[in-house]
């Protein structure tokens, strides 16, 4: 790849626009930007994931979908240019059977926590819902290819399993919600 950034300002977002991949400018706040953004702040919270002691199989799944998700927001940054397909999706149901078949069966809904890890994989998850909500948002004014949507649904599965790994990984239990818990 050639050394494209010689310098990291421009001066030209400073009235709150910003440039596409594409050379058009939009605000800075549109629903576009917003979008990519929030795929940035997932790419962040994986990142930060990634900083733990992980089994090498979630390590090398987390570094793939960080790949993946430079891919999503560098084709939100191009309108009608296509990077995702439903392979990348595949790829997620793959190791969303293999990492969820040595867990056992919930039968109760589950609260983040537990380990580090695990908790950090909750937030992440939770970053890919807001990140799926402002992608969806997005199509309802703009032309969303599938790929895009079913790929961060199918990511925030990915990332609640991945939870639910790591701590059984770090001999932690879930934490299961109980319901009325405190009530008096």
């Amino acid at each position: 790849m050639a050394n494209r950034l010689t310098r990291i300002y421009t001066r030209t977002g400073d009235a709150g626009t910003t440039g596409l991949a594409d050379g058009s400018r939009v605000a800075k706040n549109a629903p576009r930007i917003e979008a990519i953004g929030a795929v940035d702040e997932l790419n962040s919270s994986i990142g930060v994931l990634l900083c733990e002691e992980l089994p090498d199989p979630i390590r090398n799944c987390l570094d793939g979908v960080q790949h993946d998700l430079f891919d999503l927001g560098g084709e939100l940054s191009v309108p009608g240019h296509s990077l995702m397909t439903e392979a990348h999706s595949q790829r997620l149901e793959t190791a969303l059977d293999e990492f969820n078949a040595s867990l056992p069966a919930l039968k109760d809904f589950i609260l983040p926590g537990g380990s580090r890890a695990a908790s950090l994989a909750h937030v992440a998850r939770t970053g890919c819902r807001r990140a799926e909500r402002t992608v969806v948002a997005l199509g309802s004014s703009e032309a969303v290819a599938p790929p895009l949507l079913q790929y961060l649904n199918r990511l925030s599965d990915l990332l609640f399993v991945l939870a639910r790994a790591l701590n059984r990984h770090a001999g932690r239990n879930d934490v299961y919600w109980q319901q009325g818990k405190n009530r008096g």
